[in-house]
């Protein structure tokens, strides 16, 4: 598996459910120096993690990037979505209690772009 770093759509996204997949997944984006994202499974709910300290020194999440992710993080815990033991980074980044794959993939989407400074499908996912 080789990481891009740039935004990636949803169906490209990795599953990373269970702790082989997960550290195969974050290794690889470690070693390509790019934002580690994933989506999982945890019961019957779903989760979406992302990382910033695999990308490389040079990538930096802007602070209305990160405004807008907090922002959208508080609207989906809000609306209970996710549940309030996620986590709107500065680094790590946790969707918690998602009831889908298409939608955690969605969301996992949007938060990737929005880590790359597009904040628009991250707007567009949490209205």
């Amino acid at each position: 598996m080789s990481i891009v770093k740039s935004p990636w759509p949803a169906d490209l996204i990795p599953e990373v459910t269970g702790l082989a997949r997960f550290n195969a997944a974050y290794n690889t984006a470690l070693r390509d120096r790019a934002v580690f994202i994933g989506v999982g499974r945890r019961s019957r709910r779903w989760f979406v993690k992302a990382d910033t300290l695999t990308a490389a020194p040079a990538h930096v999440t802007g602070e209305n990037a990160q405004r807008a992710i907090v922002a959208a993080f508080v609207r989906l815990v809000g609306s209970r979505e996710i549940s309030r033991h996620s986590g709107p980074g500065p680094v790590h980044y946790t969707m918690n209690g998602l009831a889908g794959e298409a939608r955690a993939r969605e969301l996992a989407a949007a938060l990737h772009a929005a880590l790359f400074g597009d904040l628009e499908p991250l707007a567009l996912s949490t209205e």
